[in-house]
């Protein structure tokens, strides 16, 4: 037991397109399964700031750090994915056109606009619109924001989060980076299990895991509820919807902290409140996860024993990881000797 226990909550992971990130302390391996068949595995260093700044690995600080990083490797590692398998944007003939009109620095100027307005609707849709509604449906003027409008903006946030992953759940692309999290999930049940990380032992598994990113958005939501209430319930803030959005974004730090805190907890004990506690999140994995097959596990355990060479240096022997860089050198390389080869 003692042996099973020391892997809980040392390994964590992300589907991506076609693969499986997987991450241990300050390394990761990121597996891709090729139109060719075989699984290529690029590995690299992530080390947190935490290291360097030992105040920033405080119990609720350490929430909001590791969230800013775990969103900057995740966009990092969809690019890799998307890169390594293949995948290219194709600009659109508005971008085309911009270019050419007017040079590539306003086209990157408008694709930060965008980016821009893109989080904007992101902020407007899950904090402004729910607290408008309630606030429009509950405040009156001169009183303060009842314990009710509270929970009716809560359930409106949940609502939109929901329906939001059941509509991106029916696109097929997404339904495949969905399987591959279900991989994500079992393999890494079946490794803090201690058991032998085959496709077959692998299977058995559920997909449903304590520590996933899905649960912690969830708690976040439910745990926004609780925070607003409370912020709500001093005189200043009355029918101020101004202030109250402001008192969301100001207060978001302290609730993803305390998420954070709640989510480590849950994923390293297993009792009868953590699993009460647990189950909406749970719940809510229906939607992000499916179940994989095969060959999507055998992705997820590849990434799993090249993100912990010490364990499983037969690993790094049958995969070969390289470093992304080293890859797009050659490709790189590649392209120009072809070229050269054409002129």
């Amino acid at each position: 037991m003692a042996e099973k226990n020391c892997r809980l909550g040392t390994v964590g992971g992300q589907a991506v397109i076609e693969g499986v990130m997987m991450k241990n302390k300050d390394q990761y391996a990121l597996a891709v399964r090729m139109p060719e068949g075989n699984i290529r595995v690029t590995k690299d260093e992530c080390k947190s700031v935490r290291e360097k700044f030992k105040f920033l690995g405080w119990p609720i600080i350490r929430g909001v750090v590791n969230m800013v990083e775990s969103l900057i490797l995740s966009m990092k590692t969809l690019t890799v994915s998307a890169d390594a398998f293949g995948i290219e944007e194709e600009e659109t003939k508005f971008e085309k056109w911009l270019e050419k009109h007017f040079g590539k620095s306003l086209l990157d100027f408008v694709m930060v606009i965008a980016m821009i307005l893109g989080l904007a609707l992101g902020v407007g849709l899950f904090f402004f619109l729910p607290l408008f509604i309630s606030s429009s449906l509950f405040d009156k003027a001169g009183q303060e924001t009842k314990w009710y409008a509270t929970l009716v903006e809560g359930g409106i946030k949940i609502a939109i989060f929901v329906a939001y992953l059941w509509a991106v759940s029916l696109m097929k692309d997404i339904r495949r980076v969905f399987e591959y999290h279900g991989a994500e999930h079992k393999t890494i049940f079946c490794y803090e299990a201690g058991e032998e990380l085959t496709p077959e032992n692998v299977k058995k598994y559920k997909r449903f895991h304590p520590r996933c990113g899905t649960s912690f958005i969830f708690v976040i939501l439910l745990l926004s509820i609780l925070v607003s209430s409370i912020v709500y319930s001093f005189p200043i803030m009355k029918s101020n919807l101004i202030l109250k959005f402001a008192s969301k974004i100001l207060t978001l730090p302290l609730t993803v902290g305390i998420g954070y805190e709640f989510i480590r907890f849950a994923g390293k004990h297993d009792n009868f409140l953590t699993r009460i506690l647990s189950a909406p999140g749970l719940w809510m994995q229906r939607i992000t996860t499916r179940e994989p097959d095969e060959k999507q596990i055998e992705v997820a355990i590849a990434s799993l024993k090249c993100a912990i060479p010490e364990e499983f240096p037969e690993a790094i022997e049958e995969f070969n990881p390289e470093k992304y860089e080293d890859i797009k050198a050659k490709q790189k390389t590649e392209k120009d000797t072809e070229n050269n080869t054409n002129e």
